[in-house]
């Protein structure tokens, strides 16, 4: 790499005259290189320097990370990974990180402050407390009981806390903002708010309905999780840091305009605003994180490490492009502006480069919320246009065979998803009585008791079984 490649662009602006206008719940990699760049480049223009970030955070992990950031004022280094030459710099969006606590209180009273316009999260696709089956906020989680008895524990809890407080004292309420990837991320964030707040206070709940802003959006950059490889990136820029953030150069912010209180001009660095976000969040969920979910299990089946390396394998990249061209994209609908070929292809640009090392297991991880959310949609809807479905079952047979926690090669597979055992318990005897896989009714609901998808299932889990991945690909793309 040569000299110029390795210097780490500083913020090019006075970070003492930022002031704070958003609370951001979640300060993971993924907001660090979305959002937090999205306003470090707002500020450089010497634009909307009131709308500086507070970081926050809500469980125990939090903690660390709030230390690592304060400890180098609140800077996160941020290296680009392009295959024609890394890049880095440093962000300078976020001014203060409020204490992690158990009952929230620096978290609560940070919100409650006139000045912040914004609360936004990423918790993940999993800390929405959503019922899989349903779809629909799940008020019988323990955490959700715990916090409905002793109020203020959860993101949620504290959100709905600082409202109270702004309601109060006359204070306009802020907009809450999710980032996270879910379809209707805003509708699921209310249901969250609302649905705890009325198992305690039904008349708070009504006014937070009535005048609390859950704008929807769409995000989109792939940041893989950091480990020693990217810190001795960071090192290599000259720059200590236990927690830098390396991404894909590609990112996308769609947004419904819906900010009562305000919001910074995102428009002027990228961030489209418009009313039909639903489209665009449809096809990324199904066309990029189906994709991942697609590349993700014969991968990991077949001990394969990183995802370049599984695209570069040509029976799932067949796999995937099969998948995708026929069982995928047909079932989206269209976007403005957006050819779906095109994007596709960028996705798979995207997915083959070698620079972002992202891991098969970080793919695999997490399937129990991720497939009713990524895969399952498009089945429904292929099932209910008359259409193929045999890529998508084979997806889920998959996954099943992951879970049941031996690779093709008899490499046992370390727990990877937070319902690991009880996937486990089911996966196993289902590779002979695949039917049993199916009637998880928290993951695909009534679709064990469509003869199609049942059949096709069972089909690719004996063929996974007896032939194995490869043979299973193979068959497929014929």
């Amino acid at each position: 790499m040569n000299k110029a490649s390795q210097t780490m662009a500083l913020p090019n602006y006075d970070r003492s005259a930022l002031t704070a206008g958003i609370v951001h719940i979640g300060l993971g990699n993924f907001h660090r290189a979305h959002m937090a760049v999205y306003l470090d480049d707002l500020f450089a223009m010497g634009l909307a320097q009131d709308w500086a970030i507070i970081g926050a955070g809500v469980r125990a992990g939090d903690a660390a990370m709030r230390e690592a950031l304060i400890a180098q004022d609140c800077l996160s280094t941020v290296i680009e990974l392009d295959p024609a030459g890394k890049s880095a710099r440093r962000i300078g969006a976020m001014i203060d990180f409020v204490p992690v606590q158990d009952d929230n209180a620096a978290l609560i009273a940070a919100m409650a402050r006139p000045e912040i316009r914004i609360v936004s999260l990423t918790v993940t696709e999993g800390g929405y407390f959503i019922d899989p089956a349903t779809g629909a906020f799940d008020p019988t989680d323990p955490e959700i009981i715990a916090d409905a008895e002793n109020p203020h524990r959860t993101a949620f809890g504290a959100i709905i806390a600082a409202l109270k407080l702004r309601r109060a004292a006359g204070t306009q309420p802020f907009t809450v903002m999710s980032c996270d990837n879910l379809p209707g991320n805003g509708h699921v964030a209310q249901s969250a708010v609302v649905s705890l707040a009325r198992l305690s206070d039904p008349a708070l709940a009504d006014w937070i309905k009535a005048n609390v802003a859950f704008p929807n959006g769409m995000v989109d950059r792939i940041t893989p999780a950091t480990g020693p490889r990217e810190r001795a990136m960071a090192q290599a820029f000259g720059v200590s840091d236990p927690v830098p953030v390396t991404c894909e150069p590609f990112r996308q912010w769609v947004l419904e305009d819906n900010f009562p209180a305000g919001r910074p001009p995102l428009e002027q660095v990228g961030v489209t605003f418009t009313p039909h976000v639903h489209a665009y969040e449809a096809m990324k969920i199904r066309i990029l994180n189906g994709g991942h979910a697609t590349i993700a299990y014969p991968g990991g089946l077949l001990d394969i490490d990183y995802v370049h390396e599984a695209m570069a394998h040509p029976l799932i990249l067949g796999f995937l492009n099969k998948l995708e061209l026929t069982e995928i994209i047909p079932t989206v609908q269209p976007v403005p502006n957006t050819d779906l070929a095109n994007y596709y292809a960028k996705i798979v640009e995207r997915f083959s480069n070698p620079e972002v090392a992202d891991t098969e297991r970080r793919l695999c991880l997490d399937g129990s919320n991720r497939q009713p959310k990524f895969i399952v949609p498009a089945l429904r809807d292929a099932l209910a246009q008359g259409s193929a479905c045999d890529g998508l079952a084979l997806v889920s047979a998959l996954w099943c065979r992951y879970c049941a926690g031996v690779s093709d090669n008899g490499t046992v597979i370390a727990p990877n998803d937070p319902n690991w055992d009880a996937l486990q318990a089911i996966a196993k005897p289902a590779q002979t009585k695949p039917q049993l896989w199916l009637e998880q009714r928290a993951i695909y609901g009534d679709l064990a008791e469509n003869p199609i998808f049942a059949a096709s299932f069972a089909a690719q889990v004996a063929m996974i079984r007896d032939h194995g991945t490869e043979a299973a690909l193979r068959a497929y793309i014929g």
